[in-house]
């Protein structure tokens, strides 16, 4: 009977068959809650007040996918991210205004609500050469230990009130190669101005853009124009995301050159919505006649 009475004590940490039966009844309610699929809100409860130092850093909440607790535990290295850790700059604008380089994500991250998506620049295999498009180009390189695989990704991030920025991602595995996109699309973030520039809509919101404007890479080339409210966004399903998160709601576009290369398509579009800053004064136009 002691050998059993010591078996007990060490594992349930008690000798009383009541306490026993208590801490058997708790691990079975955990179970059952992890078979349920609720195991992220069970170590969320009981995770929520943990408290770590480590390298004079404080952890103090458990949360994988909060960007308050990243940013709140973000030591920043470069000038820029140490204003914006003191709250000194409190807008994006004012950084892309005076077209300071953002070298540090979470810069982007405490200042605005990004909302990140990938753009279908890949291909699954199928017969006779078809298949879905997919986020992942996956190319080989020979070498002498064999066939080496590299997966590219396209991102893009916005908050769907006139920021937008893109990155393309490479590594020899998926998930690294959609969060180095992710990363460069957060750096290159750049602001496009709207408007109401309908000749057939005279309200004062900024649903579209404000003139014609006109983008390039490669041999690809896209005419965005503004439009009436209600008109929704007339593009590509590839465009439509880039447009979306720009918060652009109502636009005409035309596309000519090699359309299905995504990679050259969005850069096009990105390469028109910058045009919509380059706005040319009534004033300079006077003094040039």
């Amino acid at each position: 009977m002691t050998e059993d009475i010591k078996k007990t004590a060490k594992a349930y940490g008690t000798v009383s068959e009541a306490g026993a039966e208590e801490i058997a009844k708790e691990a079975e309610k955990t179970t059952k809650k992890l078979l349920d699929g609720e195991e992220d809100e069970f170590i969320k409860e009981a995770v929520v007040e943990i408290i770590e130092e480590k390298k004079g850093v404080k952890y103090k909440k458990f949360d994988r996918d909060n960007k308050e607790f990243v940013i709140e535990n973000w030591s920043p290295k470069t000038k820029l991210g140490i204003a914006v850790k003191k709250e000194e700059i409190k807008n994006i604008d004012e950084i892309l205004d005076k077209n300071q380089k953002i070298l540090e994500p979470q810069i982007v991250d405490s200042l605005i609500p990004v909302k990140v998506d990938l753009i279908l620049i890949g291909q699954a295999k199928g017969k006779f050469g078809g298949g879905k498009r997919r986020a992942w180009r996956q190319t080989q390189r020979k070498k002498k230990e064999g066939n080496v695989l590299t997966f590219s990704a396209m991102a893009i991030a916005g908050d769907n009130n006139g920021h937008i920025g893109t990155g393309i991602g490479k590594a020899t595995e998926t998930l690294p190669a959609r969060d180095k996109a992710t990363r460069k699309a957060k750096l290159n973030l750049m602001k496009v101005t709207r408007g109401c520039g309908s000749f057939d809509c005279s309200c004062s919101e900024p649903h579209s853009i404000p003139f014609i404007v006109e983008g390039k890479a490669g041999s690809v080339r896209v005419t965005l124009m503004p439009a009436s409210q209600g008109t929704g966004l007339i593009a590509a399903k590839e465009l439509q995301k880039v447009l979306a998160l720009a918060g652009i709601k109502d636009v005409y576009s035309k596309t000519f050159g090699k359309k299905k290369t995504s990679f050259n398509l969005v850069k096009a579009c990105l390469d028109a919505l910058e045009k919509t800053n380059k706005v040319v004064k009534t004033d300079d136009m006077h003094n040039k006649d």
